[in-house]
């Protein structure tokens, strides 16, 4: 079969295969609207705590007032005792405590020791409790500068300077627009490969799994172009209709992108290769998606993690994938900016597409036969 006509029929079974176009072409579409859906507030706000204030004075009721009035946490309830307010939060009916030690007026403003604020929150939920801390905090330091600087007295809440902050591509310092742009590279790679392998396992176990070498041509750039289009829809039509912040290079874009769905075509095409049936690399592969997001580099640094993690992160073409689209769509970087990502990328795609290409038209035996 020529590159051509492999191209196309390609093509006609991922769109006439109920199964290929689930998994490659609408679970994209499901994904795109299912995924940032919890993350619509973008910020975590409204969030329970008790409150006890031990102190008393107009400074307290003042800070409770403008703790209250914060979008981010509501004061469920006043409780006479630590104790019993640790009640609630092990009990799970509040987010955190927050005690206003007694003699927290007469700290501020003499600096005497033994006084403050303390905050326990419930740790199983680090967005939560990052928002109640921060909350608290801001609330603290703003009292503090108003109540005692137009006193002339010292601020020991900060020092005396004003820090702007400015997000390098996440404006609403929301989880959405964090998160969002890292897992669309996995849900391209994972939609993708899944796919591919999937369609050759089915070819293999029909018994047609073997191809020419401008039938694994054309059906690895079949493959690649279904990529290309998840990559366009995602970037381009989804970042818009979920208000995902972005600056896009969109010529660095358009560059890479094909690059990244090669590369996860070649993968499907070679791991596909080793399954006897199509639902055994459902079945194999499905667990990989939360690996594969821990090792992009999002959740945790990768040059924080152990050295042979690290090389074997390489391996993943979401790794590199993530390095690349979210400084590209996110924040206008250039093409030197993102090239030793944009090399692996090139590297991964030449590689699994070598091994595809060496494992299913049959190199392999014809090398040994000669």
């Amino acid at each position: 079969m020529s590159f051509a006509a492999a191209f196309r029929a390609t093509w006609a079974t991922v769109l006439t295969s109920r199964t290929l176009l689930s998994t490659m072409l609408l679970a994209v579409v499901l994904y795109a609207f299912y995924y940032p859906a919890p993350y619509s507030q973008e910020v975590a706000q409204q969030l329970p705590v008790v409150l006890v204030d031990e102190d008393g004075s107009a400074l307290s009721r003042e800070l409770v007032r403008n703790l209250e009035a914060t979008r981010a946490v509501i004061v469920a309830e006043h409780a006479p005792s630590v104790a019993e307010a640790q009640a609630q939060l092990r009990a799970g009916k509040v987010d955190g405590v927050v005690l206003i030690a007694r003699g927290l007026q007469r700290q501020l403003r003499t600096g005497a020791p033994g006084a403050g604020i303390a905050v326990w929150v419930n740790a199983s939920y680090l967005l939560r409790a990052s928002t109640i801390g921060e909350a608290v905090t801001e609330v603290l330091r703003d009292l503090a500068v108003e109540k005692l600087d137009v006193l002339g007295q010292a601020v020991r809440t900060g020092p005396p300077v004003t820090i702007v902050r400015e997000p390098m591509f996440n404006p609403t310092a929301g989880y959405k627009g964090y998160v969002f742009p890292a897992v669309t590279i996995v849900i391209i790679q994972q939609t993708l490969l899944f796919g591919v392998a999937t369609f050759v396992g089915g070819r293999r176990r029909d018994g047609r799994w073997r191809m020419g070498h401008g039938e694994y041509l054309g059906t690895w750039a079949a493959f690649t172009s279904v990529g290309l289009l998840t990559c366009l829809f995602l970037f381009g039509f989804i970042f818009w209709v979920q208000g995902i912040p972005h600056d896009e290079n969109v010529a660095g874009m358009l560059l890479a992108a094909p690059l990244l769905a090669a590369s996860v075509a070649g993968l499907g095409l070679w791991l596909g290769s080793y399954f006897d049936r199509s639902e055994r690399a459902m079945m194999i592969l499905a667990p990989t998606s939360a690996p594969f997001f821990f090792l992009s580099g999002t959740a945790w640094p990768l040059d924080q993690m152990p050295g042979f993690v690290c090389a074997v992160a390489q391996l993943i073409p979401s790794t590199s994938g993530v390095q690349v689209f979210v400084p590209l769509n996110q924040m206008h970087a250039s093409l030197a900016d993102v090239a030793p990502g944009v090399l692996t990328l090139l590297g991964l795609a030449l590689l699994y597409g070598g091994l595809g290409w060496w494992r299913i038209t049959g190199l392999r035996q014809k090398l040994k036969l000669s």
